[in-house]
């Protein structure tokens, strides 16, 4: 019975000592995706998010609603910057559901984008393209 209980208490200490780390640590890894999205440069936003799923067994769709660049989703911000390369791999790399739904604002990424004339970009034809 008190092993039991020693396992027990130990197993819960290791999961609040390092649970917050790891809530730091994807944090920390993710701090530069705004700048990297801004310079479109596919490459490194490529490493980024495979590090990422490789870590911490998270996909895009997971985290994208957590981050905000300037006030804007990663797509919009790459709009935003005509930063075609790495918003059409963001699209791609994204599921329908998930480009389809309602962002912070109450408004999908469609309705966004062609309310600020973005529809028409490369990036919006391939937000079309994927969702349609």
């Amino acid at each position: 019975m008190m092993k039991k209980s020693a396992i027990a208490i130990i197993t819960t200490l290791s999961a609040l000592v390092f649970a917050p780390a790891s809530f730091a640590d994807i944090n920390d890894d993710l701090a530069n995706i705004c700048t990297i999205v801004k310079n479109d440069d596919k490459s490194e936003l490529r490493k980024k998010l495979r590090q990422v799923q490789d870590d911490y067994r998270l996909r895009l769709g997971d985290y994208y609603t957590g981050i905000s660049c300037g006030g804007s989703s990663l797509i919009r911000y790459s709009m935003e910057n005509n930063s075609v390369e790495t918003g059409t791999y963001m699209i791609k790399r994204m599921s329908k559901t998930d480009l389809t739904g309602a962002e912070k604002d109450g408004m999908e990424l469609k309705q966004w984008a062609e309310n600020n004339g973005h529809l028409s970009t490369e990036i919006g034809q391939e937000l079309l393209s994927r969702i349609s």
